[in-house]
């Protein structure tokens, strides 16, 4: 399946998620940051990221930002649990697949990351 990098600060939320995607048969590494989500990417090729958009060091908008620039091909899904950052985020429609609202269920993570990964391959498709 995809490798998923997860930047989450939270480490309750970073472990569901990462535990919630290996259920579904990806490979996912989590992170505690944006800076270190940098590294992480530089380190190995990933398939997506999810990134919570609140977190120390680089929030997860800056992260998108970056990932436009060096990773334009990197689907990105946001995660928050703030409405206010949710509408910041709503700037960014081009650069992030979806923006998913904490507190969410193992389904609705999974689903989000699965249509997420399926987009490149529906719009080669429609492209050829």
């Amino acid at each position: 399946m995809a490798r998923i990098l997860v930047a989450e600060d939270d480490m309750a939320v970073q472990s569901f998620v990462c535990r919630a995607l290996a259920h579904r048969g990806h490979e996912a590494v989590g992170v505690d940051d944006g800076l270190r989500a940098l590294e992480a990417l530089q380190g190995g090729p990933f398939d997506a990221l999810l990134t919570d958009i609140v977190m120390p060091g680089m929030d997860g908008i800056a992260l998108a930002l970056k990932l436009a620039q060096d990773y334009p091909d990197l689907p990105v899904l946001l995660m928050t649990g703030y409405s206010a950052e949710r509408q910041r985020a709503h700037n960014l429609e081009e650069l992030v697949f979806t923006v998913i609202q904490k507190p969410f269920t193992l389904v609705q993570i999974c689903n989000a990351v699965d249509a997420m990964l399926e987009r490149p391959a529906r719009l080669a498709r429609a492209a050829g």
